[in-house]
């Protein structure tokens, strides 16, 4: 049972804000201890592991391999899906050829390959975490076992037990001198980070509204068909992960996290509760083939911070409508264009007043001089070199609260409650508590109806869990 109080999370006021979710967010908990000093300088030679190699693992390993931070070199690789695996290695290879070494016997395919993958590794060297974020808290236990540095994909957490979770194992990495890159790309674009330290400069005054969009066509998994019968319902259901709360935490989770952190962090401050609405209007295909996801197609929610001020995002997938993929800042003596097209494309700007035209520009932003502002680039950049240089840098804490705050909406929807930062953190419902233990001859963690169908949020009738 989830308890719906409202209270403020301590980490809403701005001071402890700007010390929780800065670059280096490990420095007071390494305060006083003896740190090693591995792979310092760009010395020496860096070996990576890649677990999960879909999309956005293959872009990873990618951009890994394209740092100039000293040398690194792909070892090994970890996916449940053998074609997957085979198609990233063939990627990697092909435009990485002399930095990958991955021979057959270095490439896994079991549930338990993450651990074989990493056992590739020494300490010091780095993982890349990129499977559904179901399996982040399992995998980022063994990489700290293993002394391992890390990167890993947004969102790190779906629910409440699974958060506390991570954020104890953010403190022992921490505690541990790994260094922890999380995929929350938007605050490593340079645009966004120049337009942050103008908004924290007072250039827009107060902050006292944000907005977040992203609508468009179905994308992803999000809405899925029947399971057809074949591979297993839970090989399906990993591989339509978008489809599934107990995956992904959805479409929501995975898909508007990028606005709702970066708005939060432009503001420095995560907000104390949500109300939200959303709802299911296409429930068949073009075809007239009915979908059985979780998902609804469209969300709208307003977000409280403590001082007041509201963060809505809105979110649609539907074909026809009109869409926009941005968002705003708007403050007492003027806005800001945060992200002009997607979650952080440019440039941003800032304008005199609310009306944003040209007449009213005071700024916008440039890359420099003969570079391209690449936020996936950058956040690989950035965590080279801590490693090389042997400094502080965690990401593992504010990726959490990210997530916590982005399932807070979702959960504001889905059960139609006003739901506080609390209220989430300490929600007892575990989407999936046994995924530790999967085999790949496990059942599903939620398995379909007899009409083939999945448990659906019933806003106002189920309030105190999700489905």
């Amino acid at each position: 049972m989830c308890r719906m109080k409202e209270t403020a999370h301590p980490l809403t006021s701005r001071r402890e804000f700007i010390k929780t979710t800065g670059r280096f967010t490990a420095a007071s908990a390494l305060a006083g201890v003896a740190l090693p000093h591995v792979h310092a300088a760009g010395s020496d030679l860096i070996q990576l592991a890649l677990v999960g190699c879909g999309g956005r693992g293959t872009g990873a390993a990618n951009n890994a391999l394209s740092t100039q931070a000293g040398p690194l070199k792909l070892v090994a690789m970890a996916d449940v899906f053998e074609k997957r695996l085979a198609d990233s290695y063939d990627n990697v290879t092909n435009s990485k050829r002399d930095l990958v070494d991955v021979p057959p016997s270095r490439r896994f395919t079991e549930f338990t390959g993450y651990q074989q993958a990493m056992d590739c590794l020494k300490p010091g060297d780095i993982v890349i975490l990129t499977t559904p974020p179901a399996f982040r808290w399992v995998h980022f236990a063994y990489a700290i076992k293993k002394g391992l540095n890390v990167f890993m994909e947004k969102p790190v957490t779906v629910d409440g037990p699974t958060s506390r979770r991570m954020l104890k194992l953010a403190e022992d990495a921490a505690a541990r001198n790994l260094k922890v890159g999380v995929g929350l790309m938007s605050r490593h674009c340079r645009a966004l980070q120049e337009l942050r330290q103008r908004i924290q400069n007072g250039e827009i005054g107060d902050v006292i509204l944000m907005r977040g969009y992203r609508m468009h066509g179905p994308v992803g998994h999000a809405f899925q068909t029947k399971w057809p019968g074949d591979p297993s319902e839970l090989l399906w259901q990993v591989r339509h992960f978008h489809a599934f709360l107990w995956a992904s935490g959805g479409c929501f989770s995975d898909f508007y996290i990028h606005h709702i952190d970066h708005l939060c962090w432009l503001k420095n401050a995560w907000p104390i509760k949500a109300q939200a609405l959303g709802g299911r209007h296409y429930k068949q295909n073009p075809e007239g083939v009915p979908y059985v996801d979780q998902n609804f197609d469209s969300y709208s929610v307003e977000y409280t911070f403590a001082d007041g001020s509201k963060l809505y995002m809105d979110g649609r997938c539907m074909n026809g409508c009109n869409d926009i993929y941005s968002s705003y800042v708007h403050g007492s003596k003027g806005m800001a264009i945060a992200a002009k097209a997607g979650d952080f494309q440019g440039p941003s700007s800032i304008f005199k007043g609310q009306n944003a035209q040209r007449s009213n520009l005071l700024w916008t932003s440039k890359p420099p001089p003969g570079q391209t502002d690449d936020p996936y680039q950058n956040e690989w950049d950035d965590l080279m070199a801590a490693i090389r240089n042997n400094q502080p840098y965690n990401e593992a804490k504010y990726g959490v609260e990210a997530s916590l705050v982005t399932s807070m909406g979702r959960m504001a929807a889905h059960t139609g409650q006003e739901i506080s930062y609390e209220d989430m953190l300490n929600c007892e419902h575990e989407f999936a508590p046994d995924v530790d233990k999967f085999t790949m001859n496990s059942p599903a963690p939620l398995p379909a109806g007899p009409d083939g169908k999945y448990p659906m949020p019933m806003p106002g009738i189920t309030k105190q869990r999700e489905y």
